[in-house]
């Protein structure tokens, strides 16, 4: 994918003593890290954000701006250099560390859904932490972890590392998610990124998904009835919630707003179209949700790792 978070966490090489800030260069990067992350690459900052929730913020040259929560490593707004956040959060959502931020680009991991644990998993209801940050000829990134403790055991019996990268540039997002197995024994997840678009609904339209199989869960989401998707652009007259096995490398969002957005991918191998219509009457309106997801089964054996990159980009 063009101007994308690199698809791979690269080695470092360490250029300073152990007494000053390290400071990690390669060819047109340089990454800034001190012990507990208190000094950060330029155009990478942390700041109070909503319920004293710590957020991270990125600021582009060009004048592009993120926010990502360190709560679920939720990218909460991407404004575009004209001031227009194309992310949407809702008007319901709770920021007090207790609750998953309803909006923005939740986090789902290592389950997709309901199933045996909490819904979409425990990735997006806990503090993810900061292991990097960097500039590439002006572009900041942010490298956020986590790992297995007491409270996923509970629920998933494994350990394992997730490194979320997310890159600025000046009309895209970049993010890659890799899933490390650091078990003595193998495992099995499924993983999405459950994104929210900010939308005038009865506009909405997505292209590229003509041809997929669907699991589509409407009228009965506990019975998904298959089929396969035969219209060139999908639109949102009710309720849609709706699963797109074997889905293309880029879908076209036109938000209904006037913006077309290119929603590309490597390694998310399916996409899952929402908008709950009534049963959100407040808001259902005023978003979208375009999901890259990974549904069927990755099995990682003991030290193999699962790597997938997302682009969101203002066309």
């Amino acid at each position: 994918m063009a101007a994308s978070c690199a698809s791979t966490f690269p080695s470092l090489s360490l250029v300073s003593s152990s007494n000053s800030p390290r400071r990690f260069r390669r060819s047109g990067v340089v990454a800034m890290a001190t012990v507990g992350q208190k000094v950060y690459a330029p155009g990478v900052a942390v700041s109070e954000g909503n319920g004293g929730l710590p957020k991270i913020d990125l600021k582009s040259p060009q004048g592009s701006e993120a926010e990502i929560y360190l709560f679920g490593a939720c990218v909460t707004s991407f404004k575009v250099p004209n001031g227009k956040d194309l992310l949407f959060v809702r008007p319901d959502a709770v920021f007090n560390g207790q609750k998953p931020i309803s909006g923005g680009i939740p986090h789902c991991f290592p389950q997709f859904g309901p199933g045996p644990m909490q819904q979409h998993g425990f990735a997006r209801n806990v503090n993810w932490s900061i292991t990097d940050s960097e500039v590439t000829e002006g572009d900041p990134a942010v490298t956020l972890e986590l790992k297995d403790d007491s409270y996923s055991r509970s629920m998933w019996d494994f350990s394992f590392q997730a490194l979320y990268k997310v890159c600025l540039h000046s009309t895209s997002l970049s993010t890659t998610l890799k899933i490390t197995n650091t078990d003595d024994k193998p495992f099995s997840f499924n993983s999405a990124l459950h994104t929210y678009f900010c939308a005038s609904i009865a506009g909405v339209s997505v292209k590229g998904l003509k041809g997929c199989k669907t699991f589509n869960k409407d009228p009965d989401p506990k019975n998904p009835l298959e089929g396969k998707e035969e219209r060139e652009e999908v639109t949102f007259p009710g309720f849609v919630d709706c699963i797109y096995l074997g889905a293309p490398s880029e879908l076209i969002l036109d938000n209904g707003l006037g913006d077309n957005i290119a929603i590309s991918n490597s390694n998310w191998s399916d996409a899952v179209l929402w908008n709950p219509h009534m049963q959100m009457e407040a808001c259902y309106k005023d978003f979208v949700c375009v999901e890259n997801a990974k549904i069927e089964t990755v099995q990682l054996e003991p030290k193999q790792s699962w790597v997938a990159e997302q682009k969101i980009e203002l066309l």
